[in-house]
């Protein structure tokens, strides 16, 4: 079953040789790589060229994160697609084998793997990524979440249904959406695990948020976000964090940054649900609030050694 990964990315020199390196590194051997490039102006293309990449073009005006997708997928010519982000890179060196053994099982349409935070992530974005990729597998998930800075899908599939281009966001809980739907379960696989770096200011944090939650209400329509549940998440997941933040001995360095975080975590998903403007490729150049998920999980160790990276890609 051959393996094609796809990658969008835009200006991403600072991340893009650490993944290609990781992916070069793994016990799949030469799987196809595309990287979906939607006008990068730094060096992305320059480092990507020193590998066995495939470069394909997509104008920034047209841009959008399903529009991205189906690019590169129609351009690839595996059985079974990768998707990452160009600002992740796999811990392990059996990340590729890991994420699409759950494929083999016909009733699974697609797997998604964890994520951890890098070391510029916010601190409440690492309690985010705790919360909701969790230390143990589920072979068989039955709610719609996933998520595509990690994920495996059939190619077979795909032709049947591509991604949404008209979302600003959540393409992939649609997707899964759809595949429950259609019958098939998704698969979570903590053993495929990458580092998920973002590097975002407070307005980032913001637009994130605001774009996701526009997407969520077009998928979900009847679904509402009120004041009232921006303060009662801001207040409840704030204390969380706090408390994880005086845990780890770090609550006077973090508590304003944790503060500003969830406020405009929730405030953004209030304003991207109240949005009444249209979808234009605009608003798509110009730009995550997911459903309850996991349980807590009992943690288990792994006996692969991670790949070793170099301090300069």
């Amino acid at each position: 079953m051959r393996i094609s990964i796809v990658i969008r990315c835009f200006n991403e020199e600072r991340h893009i040789g650490r993944l290609l390196f990781g992916i070069t590194h793994q016990t799949v051997k030469n799987p196809e790589i595309i990287l979906v490039d939607s006008g990068s102006t730094d060096g992305t293309l320059t480092i990507a060229a020193q590998y066995p990449v495939k470069i394909e073009h997509i104008k920034l005006e047209d841009f959008t994160f399903g529009r991205s997708l189906n690019h590169g997928i129609a351009a690839s010519s595996g059985e079974t697609i990768v998707i990452t982000s160009a600002h992740c890179y796999p811990v392990y060196p059996d990340w590729l084998e890991q994420l699409a053994k759950p494929l083999k099982n016909p009733e699974v349409a697609l797997s998604y793997g964890k994520q951890r935070a890098g070391t510029s992530n916010h601190f409440s974005e690492r309690r985010f990524f705790s919360k909701y990729f969790p230390e143990s597998s589920v072979p068989q998930q039955a709610q719609p979440y996933s998520h595509n800075a990690n994920a495996a899908i059939r190619r077979v599939l795909w032709e049947e249904h591509p991604y949404s281009e008209a979302l600003t966001g959540l393409e992939d809980l649609a997707w899964s959406s759809w595949a429950l739907e259609a019958g098939y379960s998704l698969a979570y696989v903590a053993e495929a695990e990458v580092v998920h770096q973002h590097e975002e200011t407070w307005h980032q944090v913001h637009k994130r948020y605001k774009r996701e939650a526009i997407a969520l209400k077009q998928i979900l329509p009847e679904s509402s976000f009120t004041l009232l549940d921006v303060l009662r998440l801001w207040l409840r997941e704030s204390l969380a964090d706090l408390n994880m933040a005086r845990q780890k001995s770090v609550l006077l360095k973090q508590t304003l940054p944790i503060l500003t975080f969830r406020l405009l975590q929730y405030w953004g998903t209030y304003r991207g649900y109240h949005y009444s403007g249209k979808i234009t490729p605009q608003l798509h150049q110009a730009f995550y609030y997911p459903p309850q998920l996991l349980d807590k999980k009992v943690a288990k160790g792994r006996p692969v050694e991670p790949i070793k990276y170099h301090n300069d890609r």
